[in-house]
């Protein structure tokens, strides 16, 4: 059954991946986004001018929408004592002021559905405590606390449900992976000994979205091969 969804993003990686998926299933898709001429070109997606730090941007919605996904995001890896008050505030803006706007202007849309389902973006750092990570596992750790409590307040109509994968191959992660030894060396720390694809992430994006998750709400879902639950020896 064709839906309708909002996202936030949409132009590259993980973002990317799941409109290509979305698109393709058939579903109209509304992507918020900062360079709406980058999106993938499909009829049923329509672009619409967003920037997630400016509290003063807004949206033109329709009466009813099945579902959210905010995607925008950041990797900012210091030691605490170069981070300055302005850089933890801006992981805040991007990563949940950002998603808690999106959400507001999209609630009323969301309530009309009955059964609307919201996937956020947490990250693998928030459960395991990686040093240099201080600004967004905050930020990050921030959201999850954020989703938990509305996944309460708006159940049963509207799921809310986060995804915290570790690191994956797009070009947000580009400067860790760009060269051999990094990429072997990310890949070493995992389980799984390799780093994630946009595609399976889409596609847990998908399940999110979809009636097949209709009794899941409220959780941190890992997507990490293995790294936040798995220690391996070799």
């Amino acid at each position: 059954m064709t839906k309708t969804f909002l996202l936030a993003g949409g132009t590259s990686g993980v973002g990317r991946a799941t409109v290509e998926l979305l698109a393709d299933a058939g579903h109209r898709l509304l992507c918020a986004c900062r360079n709406p001429d980058q999106l993938p070109a499909r009829p049923n997606v329509e672009p619409a001018p967003f920037e997630a730090t400016d509290p003063n941007s807004s949206l033109a919605l329709p009466e009813s929408l099945d579902g959210m996904v905010y995607f925008p995001g950041s990797i900012r890896l210091k030691p605490f004592h170069l981070l300055r008050d302005d850089e933890i505030l801006e992981e805040l803006q991007i990563n949940f002021l950002g998603a808690a706007r999106l959400l507001r202007q999209a609630l009323p849309a969301l309530k009309n559905s009955g059964q609307a389902s919201v996937v956020f973006f947490s990250t693998v750092a928030v459960s395991q405590g990686f040093p240099f990570h201080a600004s967004i596992a905050a930020a990050k750790g921030a959201l999850e606390g954020f989703a938990r409590s509305l996944a309460a307040e708006f159940a049963p109509s509207i799921r809310l449900n986060c995804i915290a994968p570790s690191l994956t191959d797009t070009p947000l992660a580009k400067p860790f992976l760009n060269s051999e030894a990094k990429r072997e060396a990310c890949a070493e720390r995992h389980p799984l000994q390799r780093v994630g694809e946009p595609r399976e992430t889409a596609k847990l994006v998908h399940f999110l979205l979809s009636a097949d998750s209709a009794f899941m709400t409220g959780q941190v879902l890992g997507l990490d091969g293995g790294l936040s639950t798995l220690r391996t020896q070799r």
